[in-house]
């Protein structure tokens, strides 16, 4: 009797443990699929920043520490005829606000940033802010270094032109939603339009200097947290640079370009492009049109982008990334020095 016992103890102990080894080595399982499952969806995105992101002594880490970054620095000093180098380096921040100087050295600062990252910068997904784009560009292969940069310094120089024909202004407003502040601006007598769409509750507007100081009006009485209008030279991204539109276009239109090697989410669209001629399309588009950030951030993540990390001067792009999605993760990157 006590025999039987023992051994139907027995019995049920080793079916115990056959039950729970069954169970150890199913997790185990599921646990690697749906690691190698993860590993294959979440795609790796690079952002690159736009005007606004400059200051003094940017860049002067890489051109001291890498001997590719002193390269491609001192090229780019010829191919733009001036030594911008001194004033990224050691300029003032009024010097750094020059338009001639500003788009190229942001420019200049991501680009030759992503060139240094060696084997570790692998894209699967770019997207760049407004002037951004043309890193972006460069970072995935469509365009050169030196296309890219000649290209930016000619739409430095139209942007800036266009400025000069009318005077014109930008606004930053917070706390509406964004049909809301579309609304005012269409209603709004004059050129005003939404420029800018940065995150949920930071929309940027643009246009004629009357029509923005009453917009703005307008946007307070509706409840806007502020309407601020941006010390700035022009209403970019607005029907006001159609003159720039019309002179970058031709350039853009005899420059090169090549079939990316990954996705580039552009501001016009807010979705993946490819194809060579769709993306000269849209960059010609870009000037007049909104950038559609929040759209285009929100959309690489429904294709599997949750690792961003952000390649140029400043953090703005990882600050709007947390606003307009925390869960995922936002970083910026650096050159990594060697002892």
């Amino acid at each position: 009797m006590l025999l039987n016992y023992l051994l139907k103890d027995n019995l049920a102990e080793v079916i115990r443990k056959k039950y729970a080894y069954f169970c150890f080595i199913k997790l185990k399982l599921l646990a690697s699929f749906i690691k190698k499952f993860l590993k294959k969806h979440i795609m790796k995105a690079y952002i690159f920043p736009g005007q606004g992101a400059q200051f003094s002594g940017m860049g002067l880490h890489l051109y001291e520490n890498s001997a590719e970054a002193q390269e491609l620095f001192e090229k780019a000093n010829d191919i733009l005829g001036f030594n911008i180098t001194d004033i990224m380096f050691e300029g003032t921040a009024e010097q750094l606000k020059e338009t001639k100087v500003t788009q190229p050295a942001i420019f200049l600062h991501s680009v030759i940033l992503a060139k240094t990252l060696g084997d570790s910068f692998k894209p699967e997904m770019v997207a760049g802010h407004s002037l951004g784009e043309f890193s972006a560009l460069v970072a995935n292969g469509a365009l050169t270094f030196e296309d890219g940069l000649k290209l930016v310094s000619q739409r430095a120089m139209a942007m800036q032109k266009a400025c000069e024909l009318q005077p014109s202004t930008m606004a930053a407003v917070l706390g509406l939603d964004n049909d809301v502040v579309e609304k005012i601006c269409a209603a709004t007598e004059g050129v005003v339009v939404a420029a800018n769409y940065n995150c949920p509750g930071q929309l940027v507007i643009s246009g004629e200097i009357d029509a923005i100081n009453t917009a703005c009006e307008a946007l307070k009485e509706a409840g806007a947290r502020r309407a601020l209008v941006l010390p700035v030279g022009g209403a970019f991204h607005s029907p006001m640079m159609e003159p720039a539109r019309e002179e970058l276009a031709a350039a853009i239109e005899n420059t090169t370009f090549s079939t990316p090697t990954c996705p580039i989410y552009q501001n016009v669209t807010a979705s993946a492009v490819t194809d060579a001629e769709e993306i000269k399309k849209n960059l010609i588009l870009q000037l007049t049109a909104p950038v559609k950030w929040t759209q285009s951030v929100q959309q690489m993540i429904v294709d599997g982008g949750t690792s961003f990390t952000e390649v140029g001067p400043g953090k703005v792009l990882q600050g709007l990334m947390r606003k307009i999605d925390r869960t995922v993760d936002a970083d910026g990157a650096s050159l990594n020095i060697e002892a």
